[in-house]
């Protein structure tokens, strides 16, 4: 399952044959500036394989999204995150420069928070953000999150945790 189409997004599963876009995002240095470093294409094509797993293990994970029109934008969606310890339900977004500043982000941050809460009956939604990286954190703010708590395991930086909580929900 996917999530639905927004007024200028749809959403698909990741495939190797993605390869090339995928590299070109996660290798961005501008797009990567809030992670230790940008990805090489190895390590793009190892992303797109641990979504597939994460699809196959929980019905979801991040998913290419693109314009109505086919156009790469980038990846947005759900996965399973260890946060001060506990396993939490993150989404998590990566957009192409060309689209940053557009509302792409948020459109899809919203519809993949719609189907963490409708479709996977998710009880709680976070976004893992590090500290200076603002435009994120303004994405999962308009979005309905709140800033929660600072995580400090793993051996890495601290980031922020944003999130929010679904009343009536399964898990």
């Amino acid at each position: 399952m996917l999530p639905d189409p927004t007024p200028r997004l749809r959403f698909r599963e990741m495939a190797l044959g993605d390869l090339d876009d995928m590299a070109d995002l996660l290798g961005d240095s501008r797009v990567m500036a809030f992670y230790p470093a940008p990805k090489t294409r190895h390590e793009a094509a190892r992303w797109i394989v641990w979504n597939q797993d994460n699809y196959r293990d929980h019905g979801f994970g991040l998913w290419v999204i693109e314009t109505l029109t086919g156009e790469f934008v980038g990846d947005c969606g759900l996965t399973w995150q260890e946060v001060n310890g506990e396993r939490k339900l993150e989404v998590g977004y990566h957009v192409r420069t060309a689209f940053q500043g557009g509302g792409l982000a948020t459109e899809a941050a919203a519809a993949c928070r719609d189907f963490a809460r409708d479709t996977v009956g998710a009880r709680d939604l976070v976004a893992i953000i590090h500290p200076d990286n603002r435009a994120s954190e303004r994405v999962a703010g308009k979005i309905g999150m709140t800033r929660l708590d600072d995580d400090h395991g793993g051996g890495i930086p601290v980031r922020t945790v944003l999130g929010m909580t679904f009343s009536g929900s399964r898990l």
